[in-house]
């Protein structure tokens, strides 16, 4: 496979990668940095974007340490999805936000920013139960509740340019995709994403509903299963999913939140919505135009998540578990995908 180009969110001048710095013994260093103390356990938790670990303290606590990865968000941007995290928890909302150590929740420790959060147990939800997508609707009606109070003034927006074109040119500059399959992804590419813009930039007044018309709140960003952990109930009533990484928290419409819990063929997905729905409106109106914007936002995901893989190439961890990305296989595989989604996106959206 053709190498790939540096990292450019990180040190791309070092022929280390920072994270390779990041040893056992450093992790411990900056928990005792914070008055915690390990009693030597710790356990490497699944995390590509960012350095992840379980951590056992000497009072048998076990806490999360979560270490950012360098050049990728401000420390405002961090601190703004900190302060989301405490104004979830504020209202009881299910979510595992860092905890406050020495008057704040974001640390530094040899160069890397990092944050502690307690240590929360529960396996991904049951979403072929339709009552467990109903609870779930309800808390991410809670979470869009506090998210719609106030905007944030740090963190990006889901939108066309940063996560289609952005995405589209920075692949193509790059050369990241094989010479045999460049021309037919790029035609399929503009074709997905002129297809967005024609509704992205429109107005609700033309009778299309595009990004640029619904209403822009603060979301979780990333709510796919992997990122929900389900509890069963004790016998006081508490269990049920709380919510963990707000580490991709944005503006965007509501829906980006809901779709990534849909699967299967057209029929099951309408049948899981509808259960999401009839959850979230116990709690928060739906507006139910943004069902418009489920394959649009796949779509922008899809380009996003190519150029997300070559932009952390330099990172080892990615060779390592994602070794068929830049084969003619993957992109080949990427050319159908977009096919399939230019046809998805010229049916009609899903009603719930």
């Amino acid at each position: 496979m053709t190498p790939l180009p540096p990292d450019t969110a990180a040190n791309a001048s070092n022929d280390q990668h920072p994270y390779a710095r990041l040893t056992p013994d450093q992790v411990l260093d900056a928990l005792a940095s914070v008055g915690l103390y390990g009693d030597g356990r710790l356990m490497a938790l699944s995390s590509y974007e960012n350095r992840v670990y379980q951590a056992t303290l000497e009072d048998g606590q076990r806490v999360v340490a979560k270490f950012y990865r360098p050049g990728r968000w401000s420390e405002a941007q961090i601190l703004e999805e900190h302060a989301f995290a405490a104004e979830l928890m504020a209202a009881e909302v299910p979510a595992v936000g860092p905890m406050v150590l020495n008057g704040t929740t974001l640390h530094q420790h040899d160069g890397f920013a990092f944050s502690v959060s307690p240590w929360r147990g529960g396996r991904q939800p049951e979403l072929d139960d339709f009552e467990v997508l109903e609870w779930i609707g309800r808390f991410l009606a809670r979470i869009h509740t506090v998210g719609a109070a106030q905007p944030f003034a740090h963190r990006p927006t889901l939108d066309l340019a940063t996560f289609g074109t952005a995405s589209r040119e920075w692949l193509l500059m790059n050369e990241i995709i094989p010479l045999d399959m460049q021309a037919a992804w790029k035609i399929q590419c503009e074709k997905a994403l002129d297809l967005i813009a024609t509704s992205a930039y429109s107005t609700s007044a033309t009778g299309t509903f595009g990004l640029n018309d619904a209403t822009q709140i603060r979301l979780h960003g990333d709510c796919h299963p992997g990122n929900i952990l389900w509890t069963p109930l004790d016998e006081w009533g508490r269990g049920g999913p709380h919510f963990v990484d707000l580490d991709d928290a944005r503006m965007g419409p509501a829906v980006q939140d809901l779709w990534m819990l849909l699967s299967g063929d057209r029929r099951q997905r309408t049948h899981q919505l509808g259960a999401l729905i009839d959850g979230y409106e116990q709690f928060r109106s739906f507006d139910r135009r943004e069902l418009a914007l489920i394959e649009p936002l796949r779509t922008l995901r899809l380009i996003h998540y190519s150029a997300w893989l070559g932009r952390r190439w330099q990172d080892p961890i990615f060779p390592a578990n994602f070794p068929w990305f830049g084969s003619s296989d993957y992109w080949r595989g990427q050319v159908d995908m977009l096919i399939e989604q230019i046809e998805a996106m010229e049916e009609e959206p899903l009603v719930a």
